[in-house]
Formats: structure tokens, C-alpha cells, sequence
């Protein structure tokens, strides 16, 4: 593959990530509008559990995306 793949894979992750760290406060918002808003405390510990779980679940995602510009960063210096 050319330079300019890896150039352009490299940006593509970079807005990858920026819309994961939107996504997760989003959801970290939400969850915490359900949270104030419910009505049992059985509900109020789902919520903080599914709340907990997302957020894993985005930081999965951006170690992920950090990952692989890394590896499209190697890829790069060996082209060159």
C-alpha cells in the first residue's frame, strides 16, 4: 500500500476516536438522566451497572482505534 493510505487511514481513526468520546458522553449523559430519573433502587443499580458497561465498552473501542494508528503509524515508517 502507498503513503498516502496510510496518511489517510491514520486521520480517518483520528475522527474515529472523536466521535467514541462524543458517543461515550452521550451515553454517559443518559445514563445518568436514568439514573436521577428512576424510581426503584433495583433500577438505579441496573442503570449504574449498564452505565459502567458502556463506558467500558467505548474505552475498548478507543484503545482499539489508538492501536491501529499505531500500527498504520509502523506501517508508514516502513514505506519510507
Amino acid at each position: 500500500m502507498n503513503k498516502e493510505y496510510y496518511k489517510k487511514r491514520i486521520i480517518d481513526l483520528r475522527v474515529s476516536i472523536t466521535k467514541e468520546r462524543e458517543a461515550k458522553k452521550k451515553d454517559n449523559a443518559y445514563y445518568a438522566y436514568l439514573i436521577k430519573k428512576a424510581s426503584t433502587p433495583s433500577s438505579k443499580a441496573n442503570y449504574r451497572k449498564s452505565k459502567i458497561s458502556k463506558a467500558s465498552s467505548h474505552d475498548k473501542r478507543i484503545e482499539s482505534l489508538k492501536r491501529d494508528i499505531e500500527n498504520a503509524k509502523a506501517c508508514l515508517k516502513r514505506i519510507k
